[in-house]
């Protein structure tokens, strides 16, 4: 059944089935057009921005590609509706956990470049030459603990995202990554 006139006046579960069976992009094209009002409609009660809730419809029907071959789904509304839920849900924990690390990071910045120049100058020391030094600290640091810095401060990943990247177990990126601040202010305070 290729002909989309004839798919449009399928049911979702048998468009779901279809597209189960054939693939056919056309199926999830349908089903678009019949739930989008739905799905903006869950997205904006819980992003309560315009904007991130067009782009959330459009990462959840892209999404669909992949779910549906992988679901058994009985009622397609009530399992979309799920969906839609969970992906502003988990949209939103990903922001708290990127606002409590930028947070988190904001704190331990200063901490970073403390430095006995601080105490002896009337001025605040070039920065330039400040981050030049940290970089060098970094590179002194053993291999554990510079990859879970640079991961950590200079590409904001959050503990989880380290701990992924590295298979590093979450107790050993808390540590690296204490010990590892804490050695680079030694070094910084040495030079």
């Amino acid at each position: 059944m290729s002909n989309l006139s004839e798919i449009k006046l399928l049911e979702d579960l048998q468009l779901v089935a279809l597209y189960k069976q054939t693939r056919d992009n056309n199926c999830v094209g349908v089903l678009f057009e019949r739930h989008t009002q739905m799905v903006l409609g869950v997205c904006m009660k819980y992003l309560k921005d315009a904007d991130n809730a067009h782009d959330a419809v459009m990462q959840i029907f892209e999404k669909l590609l992949t779910d549906l071959g992988r679901h058994s789904v009985d009622n397609f509304k009530g399992w979309l509706y799920m969906v839609a839920k969970n992906h502003c849900l988990m949209q939103l924990r990903a922001e708290q956990t990127k606002l409590g690390h930028t947070k988190e990071m904001k704190k331990d910045f200063p901490v970073l470049m403390e430095t006995e120049y601080k105490l002896h100058l009337d001025k605040e020391p070039d920065k330039e030459s400040t981050l030049t030094k940290m970089e060098h600290c970094i590179k002194k640091l053993n291999e554990q603990q510079k990859i879970a810095v640079e991961l950590f401060y200079l590409q904001e990943k959050c503990y989880q995202e380290v701990a992924d990247a590295t298979g590093f177990s979450m107790n050993e990126v808390k540590s690296f990554i204490q010990n590892g601040k804490r050695n680079i202010k030694i070094c910084m305070e040495k030079n």
